[in-house]
């Protein structure tokens, strides 16, 4: 496990213990930079973008956290992970989204002629979310889309299947949209084979930028309030998950966080130490 002043394998940063995870401390634009300098060099790479049900999930499950804190690049993606940095006293810079850096990684490509590969979402969601992306950027260069069926993981056969044409697109940067874990497992084999490439896990974000999903407004976001908006759009999929399974968490997350803070307890340690369910 790396200690919180090491920098992730490649990129000069630095990390930070919260939520029971390891976090770089950059902004979106910092992470564009690495993520070029990484490319030139012909290094590539895995951004993983954990929020509380990520965090949650890690907390549980030890495999799950070294897949996360094993990313050359972990961006706080969730605003209760922010608010809990600013309570240890150690506050991060903002949030850094998937959805957002969907776009951002899609303008560094334009302009470097780096081929990009979206995967995942529903079935025509990528081509859309590809269409919209060099609609704004015309530059840019997708080297290939596909949205798999839902569990062509859970075999051998339909992993292949998707791995096949990822490596033969040869992209430099490819966006997969499948959820935690399932796309932060399936970087980890592609990265095996296309070890120049950067990959990034950004869940909803592919939905996002093709309009199939809308995004919350600027104000809610910076609220932290993104949360309130997809559960109103959705509530029969994201109200368990976001009520029964992350608001308790986030909840005894930042109360551990102010407790610390107040009797001046060190914020170093393993994350593993913190939030275990």
């Amino acid at each position: 496990m790396p200690e919180p002043a090491e920098a992730a394998a490649g990129c000069a940063v630095g990390r930070m213990a919260v939520a029971g995870v390891w976090v770089d401390v950059v902004t979106e634009d910092d992470v564009v930079r690495l993520v070029a300098a990484e490319l030139a060099a012909g290094r590539g790479g895995r951004i993983v973008t954990p929020n509380v049900d990520i965090c949650r999930l890690a907390s549980r499950e030890p495999e799950l956290r070294r897949l996360v804190c094993s990313a050359e690049l972990v961006v706080a993606d969730g605003m209760p992970l922010v608010w809990a940095s600013r309570l240890l006293g150690t506050p991060l810079p903002g949030r850094v989204t998937g959805a957002d850096l969907i776009w951002s990684l899609s303008e560094l490509a334009a302009a470097r002629g780096w081929p990009v590969y979206v995967l995942g979402g529903p079935p025509g969601v990528a081509a859309k979310a590809a269409g919209e992306l060099t609609a704004c950027h015309p530059q840019l260069r997708v080297c290939g889309v596909d949205a798999p069926p839902y569990g062509f993981d859970a075999t051998r056969e339909g992993r292949d299947r998707v791995r096949r044409k990822v490596v033969a697109a040869r992209p430099r940067i490819v966006f997969v949209g499948l959820g935690f874990p399932r796309q932060d497992l399936l970087i980890a084999e592609l990265r095996e084979e296309l070890p120049g490439a950067w990959f990034l896990g950004c869940g909803a974000a592919i939905a996002f930028a093709a309009g199939a999903v809308p995004r919350a407004p600027g104000w809610m976001r910076r609220a932290g309030l993104e949360w309130a908006f997809r559960l109103v759009g959705e509530p029969g999929r994201l109200a368990r998950r976001y009520l029964v399974d992350d608001l308790p968490f986030a909840a005894r997350l930042l109360g551990d966080c102010l407790l610390r803070r107040l009797r001046g307890a060190p914020q170093a340690g393993e994350p593993s130490d913190a939030l275990r369910t």
